[in-house]
């Protein structure tokens, strides 16, 4: 039998070789196959014969391998399992994302919530969307079922009522996710918010529409889940004022399905967002900003609400030429990207007042403080029909040269500057996750630590100062931050931190007051070393303070999840907790020791990778000045560049 099997496969390698088409094998040979005893008798082929034998043998690990490779792995995230080939990276999937897909299901739990008690009160949003949409689609049906309910109720009795007003269900949600990619988030609406009716899951790639198929099957939510591939733009442009929620999740920028979106997103809808180029919003690429999202960006240490700020600004563009505006529910920022959760309305007149929710930046270079321009502003229309008026801001709002170190201003924005979370849907947000437990919510502790240090924020105070970057101007020793905010809430101003900044404070006092808070500081620890003149820092201490500053601690000025010991900044789970690679490309190594490899002479061997995501660009000036001199170091001689050369033109035709 053994015989006939290796004659079995030398006929089909044979066959091979010819070009002739094949059925595929019934079985695969194993390696241990070929080395057993049969093998040393008197038929043992001749050289020739082994030689091909080990060359199956090789073709047949190969392909095993090859099998492996694309073998799914069951990954568990809530109550849903998805099956991913990770190891080509052909549809996109990243761990980290899971902090968003967490707080995604708790807000849209929240919004239909809100959603029950709005149809209660009979908001128009809700009458509109009863009665099928702004066209009024199924008004005559409603009408035709109404006077048909009354008919019967007549016939049945008199004691018979008709179904009370009070007594409407609001219709099942129907949800957008317009890149869906392996439809892990798609799965997880599906199956842990019990009111939704239909979730559409798009992607244009067809192997992302494959595994969503086989994902959304896999779960058993065929019923609910409902994969496309198209464009998303064409899709929502298609079909206007018709989800209930859209959830745009992209790789990068946004700001090409914005337009679409609110077009498509119904009135009173949820629109999720989400931007990871925070390269281009925090500063590193300032016409970048402006010809995406129609601002420039601050680069300073609150560049990451500025981004967010950005980005509602951006969205609240979009919606204004509808007729629509914005209400912001929750907005995040979140280790490499920024999330913001919109509501968005139909109304010419609420529209008209987005300029006056927006407004210019004035930072200081010097100092760092800031000071905002509004972009517009309402007035009484006077007469007797009253009325509004809007007319462009008053300016400008600082002088040529800062009043606290004298130095010049550079301006940016227009950024939002009206509030970016609304109170109590951050409360039910966290009661809803608090709720859920770690049963639902897959990282508990960290969306609970993120959503209240959220609670805490000062809601109408935009942007926040640095601790640090305060004491690295004057250059003195820094301050506890209970201390700071102590002696801001003890001169009668409040306080508060910054969810994306752990030594970021908000508060509401003027830059004088703050400064004159820090002079104090400085009078009670001394410099070690005068400053020089002409330092923002020479200027700032020369003037005696006005306010004197009390850094007695009070309770309002303490962190209230601190005192209940919360987590407010926990550490990320893995290493390596990032943006990941985008679909289809092969998936970068982790170690910087890859990108300068050494042979065993110590010399140079390899090259420098490049690509990725934008967020992995984000590097201050010090950063890129280390790199350079690294660069300069590991830097070849011209003998060992062009060896370099060679050797990588070798390892490129080898892979060709």
């Amino acid at each position: 039998h053994c015989m006939a099997a290796v004659a079995a496969v030398q006929c089909i390698r044979q066959l091979r070789r010819e070009n002739k088409r094949l059925l595929p094998l019934a079985f695969t040979p194993h390696k241990s196959f070929f080395s057993f005893p049969w093998s040393q008798t008197k038929t043992t082929p001749n050289a020739e014969r082994q030689k091909e034998l080990r060359e199956i043998e090789r073709e047949t690990d190969r392909e095993r391998r090859e099998q492996a490779s694309t073998m799914s792995n069951e990954i568990r995230e809530g109550k849903a399992k998805v099956l991913l080939e990770t190891e080509k990276n052909k549809v996109f999937y990243n761990k980290s994302q899971v902090v968003n897909r967490d707080i995604s299901i708790a807000v849209i739990k929240t919004f239909i919530k809100k959603r029950k008690e709005e149809l209660k009160n009979n908001d128009k949003h809700m009458r509109t969307r009863l009665a099928g949409g702004p066209k009024g689609k199924n008004r005559r049906k409603e009408k035709k079922e109404k006077k048909e309910m009354k008919e019967n109720n007549k016939q049945e009795g008199e004691g018979l009522e008709v179904k009370k007003k009070d007594e409407k269900e609001a219709p099942p949600i129907k949800i957008l996710e317009a890149m869906a990619a392996s439809g892990l988030r798609a799965v997880r609406y599906a199956l842990e918010i019990p009111e939704v009716g239909k979730v559409y899951a798009n992607d244009l790639d067809a192997r992302a529409l494959k595994d969503m198929k086989r994902n959304v099957a896999h779960n058993g939510v065929e019923d609910k889940v409902e994969p496309l591939q198209t464009d998303a733009r064409i899709l929502m442009l298609q079909k206007p004022d018709e989800y209930d929620v859209i959830d745009l999740d992209p790789y990068g920028a946004p700001v090409t399905l914005l337009d679409s979106a609110v077009q498509s997103i119904c009135d009173g809808g949820l629109l999720c967002v989400t931007a990871t180029d925070m390269a281009v919003l925090c500063g590193n690429a300032n016409e970048s900003c402006w010809m995406k999202y129609g601002s420039y960006p601050v680069k300073g240490k609150f560049c990451h609400e500025n981004a967010l700020r950005i980005l509602l600004h951006s969205l609240q563009s979009h919606a204004s030429r509808y007729k629509k505006y914005i209400v912001p529910v929750l907005s995040m920022s979140v280790d490499f990207y920024v999330r913001v959760f919109v509501r968005v309305f139909v109304s010419a007149e609420k529209a008209k007042e987005g300029a006056t929710r927006e407004s210019y930046v004035f930072h200081c270079n010097g100092c760092h403080s800031f000071y905002f321009q509004p972009v517009g502003r309402m007035d009484d229309g006077g007469g007797k029909k009253g009325g509004k008026k809007f007319n462009a801001g008053f300016g400008p709002a600082v002088g040529q040269a800062c009043e606290n170190c004298g130095k010049r201003f550079k301006m940016a924005g227009p950024i939002w500057t009206n509030p970016i979370h609304d109170k109590s849907w951050i409360r039910d947000i966290l009661q809803t996750i608090k709720n859920g437990g770690k049963e639902e919510f897959a990282i508990f502790d960290k969306v609970r630590g993120l959503i209240t240090i959220i609670d805490e924020e000062l809601l109408d105070v935009p942007l926040s100062i640095d601790v640090h970057d305060v004491t690295k101007t004057l250059r003195c020793a820094p301050p506890p931050a209970q201390d700071v905010r102590s002696a801001i809430a003890n001169a009668g101003y409040r306080v508060s931190s910054s969810h994306d900044n752990p030594t970021g404070v908000k508060t509401d006092a003027p830059f004088p007051v703050f400064w004159d808070i820090m002079r104090c500081w400085v009078k009670e620890h001394p410099l070690t070393n005068p400053p020089k003149e002409d330092s923002p820092a020479f200027h700032i201490l020369s003037k005696p303070p006005t306010v004197q500053a009390k850094f007695a601690r009070v309770f309002k000025a303490l962190s209230k999840a601190k005192m209940n010991k919360i987590a407010r900044f926990t550490p990320n789970p893995e290493s390596h907790w990032g943006p990941g690679t985008r679909a289809g490309r092969k998936k970068r190594p982790h170690s910087a020791q890859h990108f300068f490899k050494k042979d065993r002479d110590g010399k140079p061997n390899g090259q420098q990778h490049g690509g990725g995501n934008h967020a992995t660009q984000q590097n201050n000036e010090e950063g890129n000045d280390a790199a350079n001199v690294n660069a300069k170091k590991l830097k070849p001689s011209e003998d060992e560049a062009n060896n370099k050369t060679a050797t990588i033109t070798t390892t490129d035709e080898k892979n060709i």
